[in-house]
């Protein structure tokens, strides 16, 4: 089969033929019919977050049909369409018990520590298939596997209620399921920040303020706009230490900051007046939980969550097309949402 690889950092991505992958009686064989480009993945490309092995099969926002099942499984079976949970995971330690899966001893992300979606074929764990229904095209289930349901587990660990104000930064993918689930949880007000006026366009369409922070300082125009209070919830989803200083800055007293952006950089923390004066509280969210993409599958077949627009461009599995879309995505120039379909 068709894969495009991981071969170096710093060297583009490359087309490979390798096997199809062989299954075992708790796993599946999934055609892929769609894998989103994520920005982790132009990340893992410029060495900022190593991979376990070279060649690497990238891609871990997957959705396809099921191929082949092992005898083992019981959740999906062939002809099934799927998306795929990307964290791979004993199922039985004291962590994968409690629901907090992504902290097992032995977990590894597709697409990072084992082959992806950037291929013909993927095997993975049967219990990793999640039911895609027919109302959610095969691009758009692709993104709401680490998009979509990465946005939802931040808001989760933001404990947002109904009557909130919340602040979230960068407007890709990302960041345009934030803007909709905040609204689908009760925010009042939410605020897309940005540079990009296209993305911030997009997000007022579903019931964001728009804030361009090009056009001045994005902690001032919100300050301004909630009579100096602040917001509830701020989200950092880009991974810049500028704009991770200015979530931290718009929140008021009592205030959650989630960051879930990756970077390499350290922050610097004012302590007490950014920290401990307001009871501030700075939270990371990592990844995202299996329980949680039934909720959110359901959302977007409901159309509460609407990822139609999340997808602006799809591209075939081709290595300088892949390769291009990751140059872009370094440059934060890629449009929302870059989907491979084989």
């Amino acid at each position: 089969m068709k894969a495009v690889r991981f071969v170096g950092v710093g060297r583009p991505l490359e087309m490979q033929e390798i096997p199809v992958p062989e299954i075992t009686d708790d796993e599946i064989l999934v055609k892929v019919k769609a894998a989103g480009i994520c920005h982790s993945d132009a990340h893992y490309r410029a060495g900022i977050s190593p991979v376990s092995f070279t060649p690497l099969t990238l891609g871990h926002e997957v959705a396809g049909i099921v191929e082949k099942a092992g005898s083992d499984v019981t959740n999906v079976k062939e002809g099934d369409r799927v998306a795929l949970h990307y964290l791979l995971t004993c199922g039985r330690c004291h962590y994968c018990s409690s629901g907090n899966e992504q902290f097992c001893p032995d977990g590894k992300m597709i697409g990072h520590h084992t082959n992806g979606g950037y291929a013909e074929y993927i095997a993975v764990p049967g219990r990793n298939a999640v039911i895609l229904p027919e109302s959610i095209p095969f691009e758009q289930g692709a993104t709401l596997m680490c998009a979509s349901a990465t946005s939802f587990h931040a808001l989760m660990k933001a404990r947002i209620k109904p009557g909130d104000k919340v602040a979230v930064y960068g407007i890709g993918g990302l960041g345009q399921s934030a803007v909709q689930l905040a609204r689908a949880f009760g925010a009042i007000m939410v605020f897309a920040v940005d540079i990009n006026q296209e993305k911030l366009d997009l997000a007022a369409a579903h019931g964001a303020i728009p804030v361009n922070a090009m056009d001045g300082d994005p902690v001032d125009e919100i300050k301004n706009r909630t009579n100096n209070r602040g917001v509830d919830v701020a989200l950092e989803l880009i991974g810049l230490p500028l704009t991770q200083k200015q979530a931290l800055q718009s929140v008021g007293p009592l205030g959650r900051v989630v960051l879930v952006g990756l970077t390499d950089k350290s922050l610097s923390v004012d302590t007490y007046k950014e920290i401990l004066g307001n009871e501030v509280e700075l939270i990371g969210s990592n990844d995202h939980l299996l329980h949680e993409l039934p909720s959110l599958i359901e959302f977007a077949a409901h159309k509460v969550l609407d990822v139609s627009n999340v997808v602006s461009r799809v591209i075939p599995l081709d290595a300088d097309a892949i390769n291009k879309t990751l140059d872009a995505l370094e440059k934060f120039d890629a449009g929302v949402r870059t989907v491979i379909v084989p």
